[in-house]
């Protein structure tokens, strides 16, 4: 492809409206347009890209014996009002009427038109397992869409949905695509992880989220140095400190403490560390009353184990100021366990204390030496807390690492959530009907173009992985319009690179040298090819990978062996 044939022009200033760097590289290079919130077009340059990240998602799921469908986006209310979803999934379900006033949803996913298409097709358990996929158009009406297509609301996503007989098999089909997903995003050249993680509104049982690691990532995740231990901080485990709890040596003594309200406040005051307090946090119950839960001063409540103890309203929800004086006597900032008259869960390392500092239940008061078995009541210690770096890891070996990321997979076991809801059922061997069992999962393609940006750039632009690159191969000709011998050199390396089955770009424009090699670098092409007239009469090319610093000379004649060499390594 010539560059002179792109009309879409690169942009030199950063668009003021984009506030992440892979939207801001996006509108730059000319790969997307936005049309409005959340909605964009991709351009030709920005579709090269999004549809090798297809074919590369396509080869690995065919090869892991799923089959390709397409589903309609719009889909009929009455299958989420099967399912129960219609008014469980929020607002992000954009709902509409046709001209017959019958309702339907643009599908932000596509479980229950497969579970329609199975409870139709399947009659046998001799037919399963069986994994449909598709990749295909989605939408979620996003309360703020942003960061360019890694929050969109229109998107596109490759989904698959598997069904089975039993468990075991179920089990079976989700290794198979845990494995698949780790080839696929191996050769998109990613650095990732997968990590445990919450079901959501998906549904399920197990489930595991694909996220490629960059320090711009919505999510933090929390893995081992030592094992193979990994999970959304959400989700991983705290385990209980090793050491076993001291034994009180001070008293049990209150300590005005006028003025300390948070807990930065309170260890300058008392010149404590936070690790030697507790904080007890009031949130609300199930039954009209209130829960404590108490964590290490340097610890924070994690609200996905909280609001799954029996007792405690789900959602996670804070008590407001005036059930926490009703149940205390206190305001925030002096709230403590001791003499605390309702239910209390403790956090594992807060149970290991001895004479720790916690909040008295009075104004601008603390106790100080306070212990367990002593002056309240021995808790049993539980895993409420976030993990934090150089936690052990869970998984036996080694020490916990939080990195962030950004989520481009998610792959489930659903079990029979959807398919009992729906009939979809089959005959077993005995003739007898059984309810299929369900795998789900799912890659956000256009974020996965977004991902690999926000890990791949540098200060002069984006810095592609070759597998996605929208081209493999750019050539600079210096005097391209004004010297032939150079043009018709340039054009017969530019057929050689093409005939040998390369992507190449061609920079044909009459533009300063300055120029072009910016355009080249912004672009993110990985090799780089710059052709003058000094060096054709000495039979030399400058070539440049998209990561080095430096540039070297080859011989014309070896340029196409050369990329082939380093494209291969």
């Amino acid at each position: 492809m010539r560059l002179s044939q792109y009309p879409i022009p690169t942009l030199k200033e950063v668009p003021a409206d984009a506030e992440v760097v892979s939207h801001q590289l996006m509108l730059r290079t000319g790969m997307i347009r936005r049309l409005a919130a959340g909605l964009y077009t991709w351009m030709p340059i920005g579709l090269r890209t999004l549809r090798k990240v297809e074919r590369i998602i396509r080869e690995e799921m065919d090869r892991a014996g799923a089959l390709e469908l397409s589903m309609p986006t719009v889909q009929p209310a009455e299958l989420w009002r099967e399912s129960g979803r219609w008014n469980e999934f929020g607002p992000e379900l954009l709902r509409f009427k046709d001209r017959h006033d019958r309702e339907f949803a643009y599908g932000p996913t596509h479980e229950e038109v497969i579970t329609d298409i199975a409870r139709r097709e399947l009659r046998s358990y001799r037919q399963l397992p069986v994994n449909f996929y598709q990749i295909q158009t989605k939408f979620r009406d996003e309360i703020r869409p942003r960061f360019g297509v890694m929050r969109a609301r229109e998107f596109l996503m490759k989904d698959a949905y598997s069904f089975h007989a039993d468990e075991t098999s179920l089990a079976a089909g989700y290794r198979l695509m845990f494995e698949a997903y780790g080839r696929i995003f191996t050769r998109l050249g990613l650095k990732f992880r997968a990590v445990d993680a919450d079901s959501g509104s998906i549904g399920g049982t197990a489930s595991q989220e694909f996220h490629v690691l960059a320090d711009s990532g919505e999510d933090a995740i929390a893995f081992s140095d030592g094992d193979e231990y990994a999970a959304n901080l959400e989700l991983a485990a705290a385990i209980a400190p090793a050491a076993a709890r001291g034994a009180p040596t001070q008293p049990l003594t209150k300590v005005a403490t006028p003025g300390a309200r948070t807990m930065a406040d309170l260890c300058l005051f008392l010149g404590v560390e936070a690790a030697r307090c507790v904080k007890t946090l009031i949130v609300d119950g199930v039954d009209g009353a209130v829960v404590a839960m108490v964590v290490r001063g340097d610890h924070e409540l994690n609200a996905l184990k909280a609001q799954k103890l029996p007792g405690v309203a789900n959602p996670l929800r804070m008590a407001s100021a005036e059930r926490v004086r009703e149940a205390t006597g206190a305001e925030p900032g002096s709230l403590g366990p001791v003499g605390f008259p309702g239910r209390i869960y403790v956090d594992h390392a807060a149970a290991c204390l001895a004479d720790f500092v916690c909040g008295a239940n009075e104004k601008d008061q603390h106790f100080t030496g306070v212990n367990w078995g002593r002056d309240l009541a021995v808790p049993e210690g539980l895993d409420i807390r976030n993990a934090v770096a150089g936690d052990p890891s869970p998984g036996g070996r080694g020490r916990l690492n939080i990195a962030r990321g950004i989520e481009v997979g998610h792959i489930f076991q659903l079990g029979r959530k959807y398919s009992e809801a729906m009939g979809a059922a089959v005959l077993d061997e005995q003739g007898k009907n059984v309810t299929m069992y369900m795998g789900c999962y799912g890659i956000g393609v256009t974020r996965v173009v977004a991902a690999a940006i926000e890990q791949n750039h540098d200060a002069n632009g984006i810095v592609w992985p070759e597998a996605i690159a929208p081209f493999q191969v750019v050539l600079v000709p210096l005097s391209y319009q004004k010297s032939a011998p150079l043009r018709e050199a340039t054009d017969a390396l530019y057929r050689d690179f093409t005939a040998a089955g390369f992507d190449v770009l061609l920079d044909d424009r009459d533009a300063r040298a300055g120029v072009k090699f910016a355009d080249s670098e912004l672009l993110g092409i990985p090799h780089r090819y710059v052709l003058g007239e000094r060096g054709l009469a000495a039979g030399t090319i400058e070539y440049r990978h998209r990561r080095d610093s430096a540039a070297v000379q080859i011989p014309l004649g070896e340029a196409v062996r050369h990329v082939q060499g380093r494209s291969a390594a």
